[in-house]
């Protein structure tokens, strides 16, 4: 199984990046990860909403041009709410019906664009809270983790 996930952005806090790699180093007898980092685009301090669009539409089209042939996930705060368990049962699901590559699409700050929104099969939410992007990649991948632990039966999740 491979794992991709496709964010805007970097990890520019080194606790961040630690607490990742920590991550992707517990999924690696589960999955292969490949995190695709892509370029943010800057809106100007007193930005319009045309601009911050125009700015997620750039995004959008760094994100489209790097899915790949398996399904897409789009990580949106109106994407519906799965428990772990339920979403340790999507990804044994997706895995079940052949998907041996999924993509995982964290936006940037001012979310994603309709078009990503579009392209995906599934969006899913953590929470209605807003989290910063950057927590976020740290979150996504202990939750894989959580994931591939209750599909294996391990304690990990208890």
């Amino acid at each position: 199984m491979k794992i991709r996930i496709i964010c805007v952005g970097k990890l520019k806090e080194k606790f961040y990046r630690d607490a990742c790699q920590e991550y992707i180093k517990r999924l690696g007898p589960y999955a292969k990860i490949e995190i695709i980092e892509l370029k943010d685009e800057k809106v100007p301090d007193n930005y319009s909403n045309e601009e911050i669009r125009r700015a997620v539409r750039r995004e959008g089209d760094r994100i489209l041009s790097r899915l790949g042939s398996g399904p897409a996930i789009a990580l949106d705060l109106n994407g519906d709410m799965p428990d772990s368990v339920q979403f340790s049962d999507q990804i044994a699901g997706l895995m079940q019906n052949g998907s041996s590559t999924i993509d995982y699409i964290i936006g940037g700050s001012n979310g994603l664009s309709p078009e990503v929104l579009s392209a995906c099969s599934r969006k899913i939410s953590f929470s209605r809270m807003t989290f910063p992007h950057q927590l976020f990649r740290v979150m996504l991948l202990e939750q894989l983790y959580r994931a591939f632990k209750i599909m294996r039966g391990g304690t990990y999740h208890k």
